[in-house]
């Protein structure tokens, strides 16, 4: 008997903390709070002309700050520009008839990175924000762009210069091929 009512009151015990945690939901978003993050707006993106890329850093050292976001957004444009040259590259090789597509294709993307490292140099900065904190570290943006002309003009230069892609290479296809892929951007 006594071992009956025992277990009754610790099975009561431990059965009292889910009723008292069945309360009605907490709101989640009363929580959250939404953030602006600057330079992030549809102006600050890669469009139809212009590859774009925001970096953002931040240090108790104005210098480093912009130092990391500068490396950040050289870094993003990049890859964008690395992106959509292999992605131009692919469409582009479907579209023309080559004799050995494997060589030419293995050429092709070779040249495409040699080209995304040279053009690298043209990268311009589009704009730039500081900002610092309640505990002195400075929060840097900033907006970095590369106008897509001189890619295409430096990807066609290298494709011209050696002999094996030259001899396949139709310029009014792969410009029609990569405005093509830049114009995607436009839809982001």
């Amino acid at each position: 008997m006594k071992f009956n009512k025992f277990f009754k009151v610790v099975a009561a015990i431990a059965v009292m903390p889910m009723f008292f945690s069945c309360g009605a939901p907490k709101a989640v978003t009363s929580e959250l709070k939404e953030v602006s993050v600057p330079l992030s707006s549809k102006e600050y993106r890669s469009d139809a002309t212009y590859f774009r890329a925001t970096g953002i850093g931040e240090s108790p050292d104005l210098v480093t700050a912009k130092k990391i976001a500068t490396l950040n957004a050289r870094t993003e444009i990049a890859a964008s520009i690395q992106a959509t040259m292999k992605a131009v590259s692919e469409q582009y090789l479907n579209q023309v008839t080559v004799g050995n597509k494997q060589e030419y294709a293995s050429k092709f993307e070779e040249t495409s990175r040699q080209v995304v490292n040279q053009v690298l140099e043209g990268v311009v900065v589009n704009e730039e924000k500081i900002f610092q904190g309640k505990d002195g570290k400075y929060q840097y943006y900033i907006n970095v762009q590369m106008p897509k002309e001189p890619v295409v003009k430096n990807a066609v230069d290298a494709i011209s210069k050696d002999e094996k892609l030259a001899l396949e290479f139709d310029k009014f296809q792969f410009q029609k091929t990569f405005d093509a892929e830049m114009a995607k951007f436009e839809n982001q």
